[in-house]
């Protein structure tokens, strides 16, 4: 089965493309530089990509570059005026990290390729999407209603919208469980989940060297979520794993004791 899918760089979009590939699809990477601040991911995704076929895994992967026309928008992921917030990623101010619009315009490129795709070879290609129950809070567009309603507006708007469809395997798992069905894909494929992951970045603000701050929501949720199986994350933080560790607890623990008092 033909898969298309974005490939952010990220623990979440490489665990899909994981996934997909021990359950033999063919698949299709898309990956974005919308201006973002954390243009490391690409990078990541890039090494993840050359990983994969040196162990005899071939990902067609395309990066597309959506800079000029996103720098129109407003958010702190991509606007220099605006700092990163930190704190739990369920926090009021992580809304800042919105980039309006971005994954309808992501998924309408999607779209269009898997389509392609599909009447090109006569096949049937699923569009599929790493967004799970983590993202709902403060991303609108990660929601399963947002993708009932693309989908069927993309439907709508085209010919042989038969052929294409949207996935989302993980849209009611948290980090966690993603984490855990990695490893089993990684078994299944003869991977290195160590090595994979290494090759990710979730921080929306890491330093010039591409270490990552432990400081982001992002970061606090990809940090709780390792702990949380036992595992060291591989990726290179600012600062010693105990220390990111423990600082991602307390700003979980610190954000616990708000919701309990509200």
């Amino acid at each position: 089965m033909r898969a298309v899918m974005a490939f952010s760089g990220g623990m979440d979009s490489t665990a899909l493309l994981i996934r997909l590939l021990a359950e033999g699809h063919e698949v299709s990477c898309i990956s974005y530089n919308y201006g973002q601040k954390h243009i490391i991911e690409i990078e990541r995704a890039q090494e993840n990509i050359a990983y994969l076929a040196q162990n005899g895994l071939v990902v067609e992967h395309e990066i597309v570059d959506l800079s000029g026309v996103m720098r129109l928008f407003h958010s702190a992921l991509t606007s220099p005026e605006f700092e990163i917030p930190t704190g739990h990623y369920e926090e009021e101010q992580m809304k800042a990290t919105v980039v309006p619009n971005r994954n309808a315009i992501f998924s309408s490129i999607l779209y269009g390729h898997a389509l392609s795709l599909a009447l090109k070879d006569d096949c049937e290609v699923k569009i599929v999407l790493g967004v799970h129950s983590g993202d709902h809070a403060i991303y609108p567009d990660c929601r399963p209603e947002f993708y009932a309603s693309l989908g069927e507006a993309f439907a709508l708007g085209n010919w042989d919208s038969g052929k294409v469809s949207f996935h989302l395997p993980f849209i009611d798992a948290d980090k966690e469980a993603i984490l855990h069905d990695a490893i089993d894909a990684c078994v299944q494929l003869d991977l290195d989940f160590n090595t994979v992951f290494a090759n990710t970045n979730t921080s929306y603000n890491p330093d010039s060297e591409g270490r990552a701050s432990g400081t982001s929501g992002a970061d606090v949720e990809r940090i709780l979520a390792f702990h949380a199986i036992g595992r060291k994350d591989p990726v290179e933080y600012v600062e010693p794993w105990a220390t990111v560790l423990q600082n991602a607890l307390v700003t979980a623990d610190a954000f616990a004791a708000t919701e309990k008092r509200e």
